[in-house]
């Protein structure tokens, strides 16, 4: 969703910023529910105050849960056919290409540094490896990010 987040609201609409999609995808991910929703009550209430945050919501809530409605009947007669199975396991790989796209997008506007690298490689092993839930990994990076932000200020005023 982060690419097409990305390319709707800030390329072809210009409602936000390259930078504002970062700090959307910030509060979408540290917030509970799916980004998708998070991201467009974000924009909707940017755009249009509450009203726009509710219709955006809206808009974003009601197609997906017709379609998922519509394909569960669907599903529910034709789930047992290889066809299908085969269909879904390409519906994933993309799913993972997009992720990556949003990796990559996300990288590059990130500051580049050694200690975004390290937090970036921390946070990938907390959370991967030793199942760490991402709530706590981000207050945990959020924490640490205000920590070095003071610390860095500190020395620019001495």
């Amino acid at each position: 969703m982060i690419p097409l987040i990305q390319k709707e609201i800030a390329e072809n609409k210009k409602w936000v910023t390259d930078d504002d999609i970062l700090e959307i995808i910030a509060i979408a991910e540290s917030t509970p529910g799916p980004i998708a929703i998070n991201s467009a009550t974000f924009v909707g209430y940017k755009v249009c105050g509450f009203w726009g945050s509710f219709f955006a919501t809206l808009g974003v809530v009601l197609p997906s849960f017709v379609v998922i409605l519509i394909i569960s009947f669907v599903l529910e007669g034709f789930g047992d056919y290889p066809v299908v199975k085969y269909a879904f396991n390409g519906i994933r790989a993309g799913v993972l290409a997009l992720l990556f796209k949003a990796l990559y997008t996300m990288y590059k506007k990130c500051p580049n540094g050694i200690v975004s690298y390290i937090v970036m490689a921390f946070s990938f092993l907390l959370t991967a490896f030793f199942d760490m839930p991402v709530l706590y990994v981000l207050i945990g990076c959020a924490v640490f990010g205000l920590v070095t932000s003071l610390i860095i200020s500190r020395r620019n005023k001495v």
